[in-house]
């Protein structure tokens, strides 16, 4: 399989490509250009493109041919940068192609999902702090997912917990809506969110879903996991 994974360069988007390349796919990489270095342990078995990832020109070029796109959607600055770079994989992918894109918890598909106080005020001030300085815009990340979701393409949204590093733990468990107990300890292994990214290129069954994840060995996960939730079938 020939994927392209967009943001490469970011902790996450490393994961997937050494995800990827474990699979034996063949990996096409973009990031930006003042992140190029970060992929040099990859360099002799991936096609990079540097690039600006909103750049329609670059999506066009580094989508052609593949059968997976898989999108780290960072709201960078107050520019509607995630927005920018969902409207042009959303345009320039092939028909056919499995779309995985990634973001945080605060996406809602269909309002029902229940968030507790501390999570909507820390999602308040955070949101409010970033547009002040300009670092980024949470509002660009909602919007850039409202497009997704209104699209026919064959798209999935991975909702993803709190992250921490260390080895991965497994694949993560997921359900449809926040405030499901499963999800209650709002963690998960950076590494393991990759995976699950990953994976999904080829479960048809995740197709137009927002599956929200955490560790398969949270306590939650382990408390509620066999009644609570949905487990993505191994490729």
């Amino acid at each position: 399989m020939k994927i392209c994974i967009i943001g490469a360069s970011g902790k996450l988007g490393r994961y997937m490509v050494q995800q990827a390349l474990d699979r034996g796919y063949e990996v096409v990489a973009v990031c930006r250009q003042q992140s190029v270095g970060k992929l040099d342990d990859f360099k002799d078995r991936i096609t990079l493109m540097p690039g600006a990832t909103n750049d329609p020109d670059v999506i066009r070029q580094v989508v052609s041919g593949c059968e997976g796109v898989l999108t780290v959607l960072v709201p960078w600055g107050v520019q509607q940068y995630a927005t920018g770079t969902a409207q042009a994989v959303l345009d320039f992918a092939p028909a056919d192609a499995r779309l995985i894109f990634s973001c945080g918890w605060h996406i809602t598909r269909d309002g029902k999902d229940r968030y507790s106080r501390r999570f909507k005020l820390l999602l308040a001030l955070f949101g409010w702090l970033a547009r002040v300085v300009r670092f980024a815009d949470l509002d660009d990340q909602v919007e850039a997912c409202r497009r997704i979701f209104a699209s026919d393409t064959r798209w999935t949204v991975v909702r993803g917990s709190d992250l921490e590093e260390g080895p991965s733990q497994g694949l993560p468990l997921w359900s449809r809506h926040v405030g499901d107990p499963v999800l209650e300890s709002n963690l998960t292994r950076r590494v393991d969110f990759a995976r699950f990214m990953v994976e999904a290129l080829g479960n048809d069954q995740l197709i137009h879903e927002a599956p929200a994840i955490v560790g398969c060995q949270s306590p939650s996960a382990q408390a509620y996991g066999e009644t609570g939730c949905r487990r993505v079938t191994d490729v």
